[in-house]
């Protein structure tokens, strides 16, 4: 209390009292304010203008903003009434393609706009998936139809290069490209269009109005589809290269393989195709495809679709061809199937279909290498000779074509089948057919000497050996062995002109025949495909061959044929044991006579050469017990051949031709016999000789010119063998 009294507490003021203020002192604050600045008369009434200006634009905007607005959606809703199923649009291409499957049942060769059957989104390979979005539309899955982003892009791309806003980049999606590949909903009408290129060409066009079309139609699309179906439809309709349709076709055409299958590399390539799929398709350019395919990459990896080591890998084992697409498209053997074939179902069907063939993948490959290899070996480098190759069954079953010497090609000239040539001695075996059928025996004796015929019209024609020698008398055997001339003629004048002609004929030599007697020595012209179907006809047993291709032919979707094989044996032309005693001396020509080298190391082979005119053709026909082969070798312009004859060369192809035909068959002997009482010490020592000299003479000329084919005068007389 001391304390307190001693330290009072401060007492607090009291508040003041607050007055108001007067009104005199409150209105002599507001006048104390300063002044707004009056606004300039000249910029005020600009505003004013502008501002009327602004809400008549306003007003016209949004009115016709929402006129617009409703115009579309009308537009789109009428195009989305019209829009057709889904299932109905995913086959884009005009029908009329040809599928060739080999004897296995396996696809090797395609003819006219294919397409490989329906895939889906959901079902293709995500690799290919992936590598389509990444390349051809990134926001695909985020925009509604239409990219402004992209179109104002490729706009300005467009006028800086130098064309038309609207030519060259497009900057359209998935959905416009689609859209565009449905030529916007107008069907092709014969009767409108000129052409299917020209109705084709109208639906690319890229003019403003088109476009305007284009979106909405794209519009209309986003609305009826889901994203995953717009992408199933693209998948299908694309125009991928080399006559594929959709990725089903161009991944079996490619690659072998279904569109489910395709590795990060092959999806890469498929989706490069797409921005010019004619000029970048693998068959036509493979290192211009994998290059495309490279930048694919690229574009995946960046985007998220590829691992940096996945993308690695991609780039460092590049997409290859099947062996069919290699092959380019079945070659010869495809070309003469489709031309020998019925027209309205090869050439001009307007429906899908599949063709099985005879063709043996395996021995065509074995053809193929033959050739190769005798070229590259025997043949001197820059020569232009030729040469064609026939590998059939004893019913005429082709079961391989070479026509030339490049065998990766499609429409090419054919001369296994398009080549007309004189036949020379590979026609004596039908003289000899024809004696042996009236009875003559390989064991009879005739003079091989002097020989001299008039022909009317033409004189006296003498027939000289290869040798220009005489062998005095010679079995029918010897004579087809060493391939004398003179008897040959003989022969034939003996049975009569007529009768070998209509053996030859029926045998299916269709060629027109000559009609003097030198016929014997193969005066006239056949093709290598007509000749090995002859000899066919003496391996089984003497009836008439026709050589085919075609085993079933059967439209798309249909598992019962509309025809089958038209080829194969026919009729009899000669008796059964007159062929099997022909079967036996051609036998000889291979295992001791001009065609030795030919022989086959482990089963019996027959055969006969044939050399024309200054060698202008070169022959060599055959067979074992399981085929016939046919060799034909020349210049395309009738150059003659130097230091080749049917027993060189051709012989040679042959060898190598069925060495590899016949890998892993177990032999078998061939369907002949001897003639009745032969004996292997019957012959003439003489001729026996005389053989030897000849053996001498090939041997010379194939060591002077090293089996090597160039044009120039070739040494054989006009006798021809």
């Amino acid at each position: 209390m001391v304390a307190d009294r001693r330290y009072p507490k401060t007492a607090k003021a009291p508040a003041k009292k607050k007055t108001p203020a007067s009104p005199k002192k409150a209105a002599g604050r507001k006048t104390a304010r300063k002044p707004a600045r009056r606004r300039n008369p000249v910029v005020a009434l600009f505003l004013a203008i502008i501002g009327f200006f602004w809400r008549i634009i306003w007003a016209l905007t949004w009115r016709i903003g929402a006129i617009t607005a409703l115009l579309i959606a009308l537009a789109v809703g009428y195009v989305y009434a019209t829009l057709p199923a889904l299932d109905e649009v995913l086959d884009g291409r005009q029908r009329g393609s040809v599928t060739l499957l080999d004897a296995n049942g396996r696809n090797f060769a395609w003819r006219g706009d294919q397409f490989g059957g329906v895939v889906t989104a959901d079902i293709v390979s995500p690799h290919l998936k992936n590598a389509v979005v990444a390349t051809e539309d990134k926001r695909f899955y985020r925009h509604f139809g239409l990219s402004p982003r992209g179109i104002a892009s490729a706009i300005r791309i467009n006028l800086r290069e130098g064309r038309g806003p609207f030519s060259g980049h497009g900057g359209s999606t998935i959905t416009q490209q689609t859209a565009k590949l449905m030529c916007l909903g107008v069907k092709y009408d014969p009767a409108k269009w000129e052409s299917e290129a020209a109705y084709e060409a109208d639906c690319r066009r890229g003019s403003l109005s088109r476009k305007a079309k284009e979106a909405i139609y794209a519009l209309a699309m986003e609305v009826k589809y889901s994203k995953d179906e717009i992408l199933t439809i693209y998948l299908n309709r694309a125009y991928m290269g080399g006559g594929a349709f959709g990725a089903e076709a161009a991944a079996q055409r490619f690659f072998g393989k279904t569109a489910g299958q395709v590795t990060p590399a092959e999806g890469a390539m498929l989706a490069g195709l797409l921005t010019a799929p004619t000029s970048l398709a693998p068959t036509n350019n493979l290192e211009r495809s994998q290059s495309r395919a490279a930048l694919v990459i690229g574009l995946m990896r960046d985007q998220g679709y590829l691992s940096e080591a996945e993308a690695r890998e991609a780039l460092t084992n590049p997409a290859e061809l099947s062996e069919a697409a290699e092959a380019q498209a079945g070659g010869y053997f495809a070309d003469w199937v489709m031309s020998s074939g019925p027209e309205f179902f090869t050439r001009n069907t307007t429906e899908d279909v599949i063709i099985r063939t005879t063709l043996d993948p395996r021995i065509q490959d074995a053809a193929e290498d033959a050739m190769k290899y005798i070229f590259e070996n025997k043949v001197r480098e820059g020569s232009k000779a030729q040469a064609a190759i026939v590998v059939m069954s004893a019913d005429g079953a082709v079961r391989a074509m070479v026509g030339g010497r490049k065998t990766k090609v499609v429409g090419a000239f054919n001369r296994a089948t398009q080549a007309l040539r004189q036949t020379g001695s590979a026609f004596k075996p039908f003289v000899y057919a024809a004696a042996l059928d009236m009875g003559y025996s390989g064991n009879d004796v005739i003079e091989d000497g002097p020989y001299c015929i008039t022909v009317p019209g033409s004189g006296e024609w003498c027939p000289q050996n290869y040798d220009r020698k005489y062998h005095g008398r010679v079995t029918l055997t010897e004579a087809l062995r060493t391939s004398l001339n003179i008897p040959a003629v003989k022969v034939a004048q003996s049975v009569g002109l007529d009768l070998v002609r209509r053996v030859a004929a029926d045998f299916g030599i269709d060629s027109d025949l000559a009609l003097g007697p030198a016929l014997a020595l193969g005066a006239s012209e056949s093709t290598l495909i007509e000749m090995t179907g002859a000899y066919a006809g003496i391996l089984n047993g003497g009836s008439a061959v026709t050589p085919y291709g075609l085993v079933e032919l059967r439209m798309q979707g249909d598992s019962e044929p509309v025809m089958t094989a038209t080829g194969g044996i026919g009729e009899r032309v000669i008796q059964q044991d007159a062929a099997r005693e022909l079967t036996w001396m051609m036998h000889k020509v291979v295992a001791e006579g001009t065609g030795r080298r030919a022989a086959l190391p482990d089963r019996q082979t027959a055969g006969k050469t044939g050399t024309t005119q200054a060698a202008r053709d070169a022959w060599f026909i055959g067979f074992s017990a399981d085929y016939v082969a046919g060799v034909w070798m020349g210049y395309d312009d009738n150059t003659p051949l130097t230091g080749v004859t049917g027993s060189g060369l051709p012989a040679e192809i042959w060898h190598e031709t069925m060495v590899r035909v016949h890998d892993g068959l177990a032999p078998r002997e061939l369907p002949m016999q001897p003639p009745a009482g032969y004996s292997e010490f019957s012959e003439q020592p003489q001729v026996q000789r005389d053989r030897n000299t000849r053996s001498g003479i090939e041997n010379l000329l194939e060591s002077i010119f090293g089996g090597n084919v160039e044009p120039g005068q070739a040494p054989t007389p006009e006798s021809q063998r």
